[in-house]
Formats: C-alpha cells, structure tokens, sequence
C-alpha cells in the first residue's frame, strides 16, 4: 500500500499510541493531535526522532470548529492532499441520568459528540473537494444498543454512528468513503476507570474484552480497505457481539429484560477485573 497522509485524534493513550506506530512502521505520514500538546510530545519523543519525516504533532481542541477547519486543511496543504481523518479520541464518566450534572452532560456531548461531528464535517469539506478520501470514527456498540449506567456515552456514540451512516450517503458520490467501527469493551484507561461504579456493569458483561492492538488491526484493515474503494460503512468487533447488539436494539423491551441478568454477569466480571491497561 503506497504512504498515506493521514490525521489523527486521541493519540495520547490507549488504542491511538498502538494505532499510531503501527501506521508509522508502514511508512505512512501522520499528523498526531491533542489538546494538550506538552503531554503528547513526551508521548511521542522517540518515535518524533526516529520517524522524522513522517511523523508530525499539533495541537487540537476537537470541540472547537474552526480549529478542525486550520488544522486538516493545513496538513492537507503541506501533504499535498488528505488520505484518511481518524476520530478516535473519546470521553468517558459512569453515571445514572439522575445523578450526573452539566459538567458530564456537556463532556460528553462536546468531545464524543460535536467534537467528532466537527471533524467529519471539515473532513467531508475537504475529501469533497479534493475528490478522494476516507473517513474512520470510532464509535462504540453502546452506540448500536442503549446501555443503562453509560447513557451520556451511549447517547453520545448513537450521535457519531448516525452522522457517519448518514454523511457516508452524501460523500459516495464524490468518491469518498466514510466508515464507523463499533467496538466492544477495549482494556484501556477508559474500561480502567469503570471499575469501581456499580453503573457500568454492562460494560463488563462480555465474555472477554478487546485488546487495542486487535482495534489498532481492524482500523488498519479498513484502511486498507478504502485504498480498494471497497471499505464497509459500518464494522462491529466482534462481529459476534455486533449482532447481539444489533437484536437489542431492534427489541429494546426484550432487551430491558434481558438487563438483569447482564448487569449480574457484569458485576461478578467487574469484582474480579485487574487494572492492566494495553498502552
């Protein structure tokens, strides 16, 4: 596969930092982004060194528009065109609808929710115009069926799975592709901090989590996959727990029954979970 210009979102942890050197040891252009700048240059100090000419950093406010706007068509400019936008930085805090504020609320909106929206919007600009292009989100499979104990986050991915089926409509006329990935539950930071609320137990219900290598591959494969002009416009992983999710959502009253017992099974899960996060 040739060396893609490629933009990326929450590039300081978890599935970014894996996602991040695996694109840069397959020779492709990157530009890493984050809010706060000081914390991802010591992130990214020794591949900065070795991948030189590769590897840029900036820093983005998601939640700001016009930042959004300077930054893609900035690196565009210096690349000669932009190849793949991936939006995976995202925002986390358990909490029932009774107990949560406006902090959390808008948190949640703000970064999972506007924050990704700014970023397809701008991208879709600029893929239009250009005339190619692929757009990669991470949403979540709480954006595919409503999960109690994480209903701004759940809330906050039905928003980004629906911009991306729907903008995908729009932008396949002008050849480009837009794709959301819907993962289960990933051992990162964000599943650490889960552990001890009682709310989120339905996070830990599966049989097994994801790691982020395994989420670090799928997106990898899709981006192969749109160098093919053959990428899905959705992906669950794993496809298995993508279909329940997708039953859950089409029977919501069979799926509020079905809540107990998961929230039990996720309990039990939850009491015995390590903290031993993949970075």
């Amino acid at each position: 596969m040739k060396s893609l210009s490629i933009v990326m979102t929450g590039a300081a942890g978890g599935v970014g930092r894996i996602l991040a050197a695996d694109l840069l040891s397959s020779g492709h252009r990157l530009l890493v982004t984050d809010r706060n700048l000081k914390e991802l240059k010591s992130f990214y100090q020794e591949a900065a060194e070795r991948y030189a000419s590769q590897l840029s950093l900036q820093k983005l406010d998601i939640t700001s528009h016009a930042a959004w706007k300077k930054t893609l068509e900035g690196f565009a400019r210096k690349q000669g065109g932009l190849d793949v936008l991936l939006n995976i930085a995202g925002f986390l805090q358990p909490g029932y609808s009774y107990d949560v504020g406006e902090r959390e609320i808008d948190a949640h909106l703000d970064i999972n929710a506007k924050g990704t929206i700014y970023g397809i919007a701008s991208g879709a600009a600029l893929m239009k115009q250009q005339g190619s292009g692929h757009i990669i989100s991470i949403a979540s499979l709480a954006g595919v069926a409503p999960i109690p104990g994480i209903s701004l986050y759940s809330a906050s991915k039905f928003a980004v799975r629906g911009y991306s089926l729907a903008v995908a409509q729009e932008l396949a006329p002008h050849n480009v592709q837009v794709t959301v990935l819907c993962p289960d539950a990933i051992r990162t930071p964000m599943l650490d901090l889960q552990k001890d609320y009682e709310e989120a137990a339905l996070t830990f219900s599966g049989s097994r989590f994801l790691s982020a290598r395994e989420v670090s591959q799928s997106l990898q494969e899709l981006i192969e996959a749109g160098q093919r002009g053959r990428a899905p416009v959705e992906r669950t992983l794993p496809w298995s727990r993508g279909l329940l999710a997708r039953i859950a959502s089409f029977a919501p009253a069979t799926n509020m029954k079905l809540a107990g017992m998961l929230k039990r099974k996720g309990l039990k899960k939850q009491s015995k979970y390590q903290v031993k996060s993949e970075d």
